[in-house]
This record gives structure tokens, C-alpha cells and sequence, in this order.
């Protein structure tokens, strides 16, 4: 019988990670899973504890929280794997805000739907991505994406919506942006082998498909085709960005004459006017940085999903 290793994050989602455990603890009873539970206690504690499990033999940790749960417990589970060769099998169960990283696994948001996947759910291998640079010269691992820009401004905004969550708050959280983000910094970006420099009001590489809940940055994102797939915007006026909008919620934004839509193994993004900020999976990276390396690390990592989503 498999062994999980439950990491929840109480505070996720305003306290739905707290008040999850009773149904999740349920859950795993009905499922008879062999099971322990642990709650975070600070930044950054859901990684070590990930990686401390990893090498304790559990079979599958889990993040029970949103996407910045997600992204510690990645990352311990790779340090993990860094230090010994291999690592413990990925679980999610959303209960935060965007759950971006779940969506573009292929994992259900709902609670018990969730949990099924833990119990009868198969390993995906996927692809990861590493970033050095800003605040993390050494670099650290994300399994959605990285955002240089705008929306790293719309993602600072909707944690200052205390009383909203969820899409809604980054959708609020972009209104607001518009009038605080809408001098483009020159860019130059590296694509493997290729060069552009333009201006650049957003730059996002990613593994998955969707950011801020509901912005589908990368429409036809794989987060197992070896490849991150780029979405580069222009400088745009405000009433641009705002036509835009609804572009991206549909994921139709590729056909906007300042939309670039690319492919790479390996991006380098550096400011030649202006700074950088961004974000690893809603993780901030840095507030003004100069200089972002990401590169692909293909089939990295095993995460469970639902039968229909490998």
C-alpha cells in the first residue's frame, strides 16, 4: 500500500486549507489510504517538508493548498531529488485561489474529486522549469509558469483584495494594474538560439496553460512536450490592455497584432530599459530584476492525475 505524505497549508485560500482537513481526513479514510497529515507553519516550510518526506520513503506527497503550496512542495521534492536521484510521486488537492499549476495537470478543483485522484489516479510524467536570477540567483523550480510584467503587477495587486479571492481578485487586481503598469521595458529575449529585443509589457513562459485563474496565457500549453510555450505582448495603450482582456480569458490573444506567441527549451530575459518584475507560480521572483535564465528540464518529475489527463 502507498504511503502519502499530506502537506496542507492552513491559511490557503483565506483558512479553506484549515477547514478542508476534516473532509479531506474523511476522504482518505473512505479511501482507505495509509496517510500522514502535517501543517505548514511558515514560508518556505512546505518545501523542507516535502523534501524531508521524499527521503523518508513516502510514496506520493501532497500539496493541499493553491498554487504557492504547490510550488514549495515541487521544490523540495526536486531538491529531494537533487540530493539522491529520485524522488516521491506528486499529489494535489486545490483548495487556494488560482490552482493554475492543478488546472493545467489535468487535476479537478473540487475537494473529493481530488481525493479520488489520490487514491485511483495514475503517475504523469511532466516537464519542470528552473529560474535563476532576481532574488534567487541559485534558482528555483516551477511546474506552471514564470510571468515578467504585468502580470506579476496583477498578481501584487489581488493579495491587497483581502475581502475578494479567486478569479475575481485577479481580475480586479488587472483593472487596477492598467493604471499602475503601462510603460513597457525594452527586453531582450533569448528563444535557444534566437534573439528579439522589443518592448515587452508581458512576458510569460510556461509549462502549463493558465494563469491568475483564468487567464490562458499558453492555450495549448503541454506540460510534457519538452517545450515551454511564450506569450509576449507589446507595448499596448491602456485601452489596449483593457480590450485585451477578454482575449486571454478565452485564449484567443494570439491572433492581436502585438501578441507573440512562441516556443523554447531555453529563455533568457534581460532589461536593456527598465526592470524586470515576476513571479514562478505566483512565487514572487523579484520586484525589479535585470536579468531571468529559465530552462526546460523535460520529464523531471511523476504527479498524479485522473484517468483521461496523462
Amino acid at each position: 500500500m502507498r504511503k502519502f505524505y499530506v502537506i496542507v497549508n492552513p491559511v490557503s485560500g483565506r483558512g479553506a486549507g484549515e477547514r478542508a482537513i476534516p473532509r479531506l481526513e474523511e476522504s482518505f479514510r473512505a479511501h482507505t489510504l495509509e496517510y500522514t497529515l502535517v501543517r505548514t507553519e511558515r514560508p518556505w516550510h512546505a518545501a523542507e517538508l516535502a523534501q524531508n518526506a521524499s527521503a523518508a520513503g513516502f510514496d506520493v506527497v501532497v500539496a493541499v493548498g493553491g498554487d504557492g503550496t504547490a510550488n514549495e512542495v515541487l521544490n523540495g521534492l526536486l531538491l529531494a531529488k537533487d540530493a539522491s536521484g529520485g524522488c516521491a510521486t506528486m499529489g494535489v488537492v486545490s483548495v487556494g485561489r488560482g490552482n493554475d499549476f492543478a488546472f493545467g495537470m489535468g487535476i479537478p478543483h473540487d475537494l473529493e474529486a481530488g481525493c479520488r485522484v489520490l487514491a485511483t489516479g495514475t503517475p504523469r510524467t511532466i516537464d519542470v522549469g528552473r529560474v535563476s536570477g532576481g532574488d534567487f540567483p541559485q534558482g528555483r523550480y516551477f511546474g506552471n509558469g514564470v510571468g515578467i510584467g504585468f502580470d506579476t503587477i496583477v498578481g501584487f495587486e489581488a493579495q491587497k483584495l483581502k475581502h475578494l479571492h479567486g478569479f475575481t481578485a485577479y481580475l480586479i487586481g488587472a483593472l487596477k494594474t492598467i493604471s499602475l503598469y503601462f510603460r513597457a521595458p525594452l527586453v531582450r529575449i533569448g528563444l535557444d538560439e534566437r534573439t528579439i529585443e522589443q518592448r515587452a509589457l508581458l512576458v510569460s513562459i510556461m509549462n502549463g496553460r493558465r494563469m491568475g485563474g483564468g487567464f490562458f496565457m499558453a492555450p495549448n500549453g503541454k506540460p510534457d512536450d519538452g517545450a515551454f510555450d511564450l506569450c509576449v505582448a507589446g507595448q499596448i495603450g491602456r485601452l489596449g490592455v483593457l480590450g485585451l482582456m477578454p482575449r486571454f480569458m478565452k485564449g484567443t490573444q494570439g491572433t492581436h497584432p502585438a501578441i507573440k506567441m512562441e516556443r523554447a527549451r531555453r529563455v533568457t530575459v534581460v532589461a536593456r530599459d527598465g526592470s524586470l518584475p515576476a513571479h514562478a507560480d505566483g512565487e514572487t521572483l523579484c520586484e525589479a530584476g535585470s536579468e531571468l535564465r529559465v530552462d526546460i528540464l523535460p520529464g523531471r518529475l511523476e504527479i498524479l492525475v485522473g484517468e483521461g489527463s496523462a
